[in-house]
């Protein structure tokens, strides 16, 4: 299914709109830019129909996380408040403000804005969309594989509540193997949003002009720093309930737990009291599908197996729902995800040199420690590269008006132009 113009296509029109498009772009960019109130009221509607049910037959048949970040996550990002709170952080008046010294500044858009979306996330390629309006740009995205309809179906609403918005906004369910459509569609942008890891940036820059922005929004690393407690029960339960409810399956997941530590005495006995309580939260919180599951099962298995005949040196610890395994290094990496988790030592004099081994990759580090030591590691940690510091349970709560990975991302897809004289 194609969005275009307002309007819906089947995809077998893509090579016909796809030609067509460049003039509609440079029609729209040469003489207007979207009002942000209109965009920010359009969507805000949005966001209320789907807060008071009205969407609920379409989302029903999600898993309940999914319609849970729909009808939360999603729905507090689109409401006018938290749109508003986001443009007095990221795009302040002073960012508008003329000089005094003869030099007039104004900001505009990028100008064509190629999406291309992470399946990973649901809601994330109409987000993104939502982004590329504010900052008054032509949106054209292609939708993840695993995209579920909901996408178009967002965006066609956007313009059914402001019809003015449909020159900005073009969808194309287009497969990733249609190498010749992705180049056309890149070849009409000044900047590619491309959400997704290493291997999807690599492709996304083979097909990018030297001359087009290319705004990654790449996979990230997170991690738990524990050095002592305040609350220990509390603390290590909602680590646990994060990493379960999360499958680890989001940029900000826990995938390692670093022990303030140079013992692996410390690694084991915690690994054997953090067991039950990640296999407890695992078993009401974990969502996977029945292949999912199967798989998961086999793999703790064969574990077993391969540590019995000696294949495998150190025991890891198995519970019937996840499993955590001791590690001798230190270096973060992924984990086996779905609440298999990695235990490494950490000791706080090498956070910096161990964690800057991976900088660049490095998103939400969890922290859990006794109060008096918490400003020292979380500096500590921000100057190894870490861009979020966090309580363990809430590493994958977003906070309006944070900043994604580092940035600010509405400025990333702005320009600035001098007129002097």
């Amino acid at each position: 299914m194609i969005l275009y113009g307002g309007k819906l296509y089947g995809t077998e029109m893509q090579t016909e709109l796809l030609g067509k498009l460049e003039k509609r772009i440079d029609r729209t960019l040469a003489y207007k830019t979207p009002d942000r109130n209109i965009v920010i009221s359009a969507v805000d509607k949005l966001a209320r129909r789907i807060e008071s049910g009205e969407f609920d037959g379409l989302i029903e048949g999600f898993a309940p996380d999914k319609v849970q970040f729909y009808k939360g996550v999603a729905v507090n990002a689109m409401k006018r408040e938290s749109t508003e709170k986001r443009l007095r952080v990221e795009l302040p008046e002073e960012l508008f403000s003329r000089s005094t010294d003869g030099i007039r500044k104004v900001i505009m858009p990028l100008g064509t804005l190629f999406h291309i979306a992470a399946g990973n996330a649901d809601g994330l390629p109409a987000l993104s969309v939502f982004e590329g309006l504010l900052t008054g740009n032509v949106n054209i995205l292609k939708l993840p594989s695993a995209d579920n309809g909901i996408t178009i179906r967002i965006l066609a609403e956007i313009i059914a509540e402001a019809p003015e918005l449909a020159d900005y906004i073009y969808v194309f369910d287009t497969p990733s193997s249609d190498i010749a459509a992705m180049k056309r569609m890149a070849d009409l942008a000044d900047g590619i949003v491309i959400w997704g890891g290493d291997e999807a940036v690599k492709s996304v820059r083979a097909l990018a002009s030297p001359n087009t922005r290319l705004i990654e929004w790449g996979h990230k690393l997170s991690f738990a720093y524990i050095s002592g407690y305040e609350d220990k029960p509390t603390e290590l339960t909602a680590l646990a309930e994060h990493i379960a409810s999360t499958g680890q399956l989001l940029c900000s997941s826990c995938q390692v737990i670093y022990l303030d530590t140079d013992d692996m005495a410390d690694v084991n006995n915690f690994c054997e009291e953090f067991l039950p309580i990640l296999d407890s939260a695992a078993e009401r919180l974990l969502k996977t599908d029945i292949g999912e599951t199967a798989e998961l099962a086999v793999k703790r298995y064969c574990t077993k197996l391969e540590t019995a005949a000696g294949y495998r040196t150190g025991d890891g610890y198995i519970g019937s729902h996840c499993s955590l395994t001791p590690c001798g290094s230190s270096t973060l990496e992924l984990s086996g995800m779905y609440a298999n988790v990695l235990v490494k030592r950490l000791p706080e004099r090498f956070i910096l040199p161990v964690l800057r081994r991976t900088k660049g990759v490095l998103q939400t580090a969890g922290l859990i420690c006794a109060a008096e030591k918490r400003p020292r590691i979380t500096d500590a940690l921000i100057r190894a590269g870490a861009v979020r510091v966090t309580h363990a349970g809430d590493m994958s709560e977003s906070v309006i008006g944070e900043a994604h990975d580092g940035e600010y991302p509405l400025r990333r897809y702005l320009r600035v132009a001098d007129v002097i004289g």
